[in-house]
């Protein structure tokens, strides 16, 4: 009985929480943005959004060439860190550095100011909208980045029904003291014509008396 319960256990396959990546070619002109949680989805996702082949495909952190080589040290990278996908015969090398002559120094234009950059990705196939991704740099020296995730279709559908419930609720309640003030103002007419009624008959009878 031990042994049964122990490879029905030994067959169970949890399912690995899914997180979001940018990956990068080896010359940095395409970036996309990817979801994975083991090395070896990021890597068939990376191949399949930069048209790469997942063949020896290897990846390593944009930012200073580490190797992403074990699952155990993909979870030491934070959310969205950017991942260049190197084919074999590819090394990284560093992003060159634009220098600026001081003899020709122009005005910051708009251009100078501000980059902002959206990824949009999914963190699972069912999802309707999908989840954004925004990283804005300014001047080049400060950076902020917030995550947008979505909803699913099941939790769409919940807060769909929520604010339905809601308003049915505001509808019926309005409805209820429309009715409550119609009646009032139907029983108010109904005693004051009562009340004039009685009044006409009471004049009638000491007129004839």
């Amino acid at each position: 009985l031990a042994t049964t319960r122990s490879i029905q256990i030994s067959r169970r396959v949890w399912s690995v929480p899914q997180r979001p990546f940018r990956v990068c070619s080896h010359n940095r002109e395409l970036r996309k943005g990817v979801t994975g949680g083991t090395m070896q989805e990021l890597r068939e996702r990376a191949a399949h959004a930069l048209f790469l082949s997942a063949v020896s495909l290897s990846l390593v952190c944009e930012e200073d060439g580490t190797e992403v080589d074990s699952d155990e040290f993909l979870l030491t990278l934070p959310d969205n860190t950017v991942l260049m996908a190197l084919e074999p015969g590819q090394t990284w090398s560093p992003e060159p550095v634009i220098t600026f002559s001081t003899t020709n120094i122009k005005p910051r234009t708009g251009r100078d100011i501000a980059r902002v950059t959206f990824d949009l990705y999914r963190l699972n196939p069912r999802d309707v909208f999908g989840s954004l991704s925004v990283k804005a740099t300014f001047q080049g020296l400060y950076s902020v980045s917030a995550d947008f995730r979505c909803l699913g279709p099941k939790k769409v559908l919940r807060s769909a029904l929520r604010v339905a419930s809601a308003m049915l609720q505001a509808v019926g309640h309005m409805l209820i003291t429309s009715a409550s003030i119609m009646r009032r103002i139907i029983e108010g007419s109904d005693s004051w014509h009562s009340t004039y009624d009685r009044g006409d008959s009471a004049q009638i009878t000491e007129y004839w008396e």
